[in-house]
């Protein structure tokens, strides 16, 4: 096991929060882990949903199509296949390992729908907030296969994919220069550790899907959340994994916006005039022509 760093002070846990069954689109399965409630705790992150089963009733539905505005959608695949199309022209297929980062902006809509009949499909999707001046930007879209997404790795077999952000001088696959998010997705051996310093002041939070890990002696079992405090004298965080079994989690972080969240479904603005607006141009066909399947 790597020891400890004397010098490194962590952050620790402020609070651990479980997620909430639920289900979205046309009936697919998830835990909604990062809710509504959370979002002003957490800005600039609106949602984290945890999707996973051997069950194709629990997903073969997919998400038909479905407008967006306001925010970036970024999806990680850890196993199975998932078609996205959208009125912006996009068109990719993510799977296993790959990441499917969108920016909504000023509208789009898409589509996300299984291509697959059976078999695993697990997974994640964040929403990450977008600042006012840039809420009716042009979509965006990009594709991340996973031979494509840089990794860290260290003693002890320790790897963390790094898809936003930066770690151990290894730049992520996306930068964002308002946000800064930092989005690792880490295994840890048994009893092993990673250390990521983090920005002072930015909001984190670690989400364990494969065994447990432990933060400032704050024990994280699988599928918790722990919200990371805030602490002026922590460097960042040191996440050490049980002695029993392998851990993965995320570990996501970004800069607060600070602006006011005005949010209707799959509409985030900033008031509820602009909510009132996206939905009429919504209903108006502002946001492009339905995905053609």
């Amino acid at each position: 096991m790597e020891q400890a760093n004397k010098a490194f002070v962590s952050r620790g846990v402020e609070r651990l929060v479980t997620g909430v069954p639920t289900s979205d689109g046309a009936g697919v399965k998830l835990t909604r882990v990062l809710t509504q409630q959370l979002q002003q705790r957490l800005d600039p992150f609106l949602m984290l949903d945890a999707f996973g089963t051997d069950q194709r009733e629990d997903y073969i539905g997919g998400f038909p199509d479905h407008p967006h505005r306001g925010f970036e959608t970024v999806t990680y695949m850890i196993a199975g296949r998932m078609r996205h199309r959208d009125s912006a022209g996009n068109e990719g297929l993510l799977e296993n390992g790959g990441v499917q980062w969108m920016t909504a902006g000023r509208g789009v809509v898409h589509s996300e729908l299984p291509e697959q009949e059976d078999g695993r499909m697990e997974g994640f999707q964040l929403w990450l907030n977008l600042p006012a001046r840039d809420k009716m930007r042009a979509p965006w879209y990009r594709d991340l296969k996973a031979a494509e997404l840089p990794r860290v790795h260290s003693a002890g077999g320790v790897e963390a994919v790094v898809i936003a952000g930066a770690s151990q001088g290894v730049q992520g696959a996306v930068q964002r220069d308002t946000t800064e998010p930092l989005y690792l997705d880490i295994v840890l051996p048994p009893g092993q550790r990673f250390s990521q310093p983090l920005e002072a002041g930015h909001n984190a939070f670690v989400y364990v899907y494969r065994g447990s890990v432990s933060v400032q002696g704050s024990k994280v079992a699988s599928r918790q959340m722990a919200i990371l405090d805030n602490d002026p004298l922590a460097q960042g965080v040191e996440i050490v994994a049980g002695t029993e079994e392998e851990a993965r989690l995320l570990l996501i972080a970004g800069k607060p916006l600070r602006e006011p969240i005005a949010q209707y479904g799959p509409f985030v603005m900033n008031t509820r005039e602009e909510l009132l607006q996206a939905v009429e141009d919504f209903q108006a066909g502002k946001f492009g022509a339905p995905v053609a399947q």
